[in-house]
């Protein structure tokens, strides 16, 4: 009976084997690496990070019609921005793709509560993934720099695909418990990398483009008017 083996027999296939194994780790870390390289100094505080006139948080999901925990952090961290005069507005961008599920009107709504005017709320109803978000902020928004707000296993693929997208942008990673979500998040950002950096590359057009949309010029002018 002949014995399986993995591995060739020779000690050049071997080698060749073993370089083969290499360079997929290389390149399946090299997604990872580039976003880390990118994003890694632009990472900071409510306190530190410089000021921006938009903030942009990113849909995070609904349960019941409003925000999840992981969205409402995200919102109450961009809350805190806008109190403490580190941004003028914030551009609230998630799914709104059933008439069922409006995740930036729920955004919109919790921001309000939390004494955000409603006017410097601005509101992206095709904000499907962080790449269409990105996108949208600049070509529809016209958004050239911003505060980005998410939790901190996302904040980096964020800031490195608005830079992609022709966005200068900050970031504010929130923090989390070590509970399951955050270990499925944690995970998912190792597959969504991949992606990431073939939108960076390959540039795509969001699901929906759309026009162009004055929101955020209007809400800054009435935020800097007489």
């Amino acid at each position: 009976m002949h014995k399986l083996t993995l591995l060739p027999r020779s000690r050049r296939g071997q080698r060749r084997a073993v370089q083969a194994v290499m360079l997929g780790f290389v390149f399946a870390l090299a997604p990872s690496t580039w976003m880390h390289a990118v994003a890694d100094s632009r990472v900071r505080t409510v306190a530190d990070v410089p000021a921006q006139d938009v903030a942009v948080v990113f849909g995070a999901g609904l349960w019941k019609g409003r925000p999840t925990p992981y969205l409402a952090h995200r919102l109450d961290t961009a809350a805190e921005l806008y109190r403490t005069g580190k941004v003028k507005v914030v551009l609230v961008t998630g799914d709104n793709s059933r008439a069922e599920y409006d995740e930036p009107d729920a955004m919109r709504s919790y921001l309000t509560e939390r004494g955000v005017p409603d006017g410097r709320i601005v509101s992206d109803y095709a904000g499907f993934d962080t790449w269409d978000s990105c996108v949208r902020a600049k070509k529809i928004f016209g958004v050239d720099r911003a505060v980005l707000v998410t939790q901190g296993f996302h904040i980096e693929r964020a800031i490195a695909l608005c830079a992609a997208a022709g966005v200068e942008s900050y970031g504010v990673g929130v923090a989390e418990p070590l509970d399951a979500t955050w270990y499925y998040g944690g995970t998912r950002e190792m597959f969504a990398a991949g992606k990431a950096a073939l939108d960076a590359a390959f540039e795509p057009d969001p699901h929906f483009l759309g026009r162009q949309e004055p929101g955020v010029t209007k809400a800054l002018a009435s935020a800097t008017g007489p």
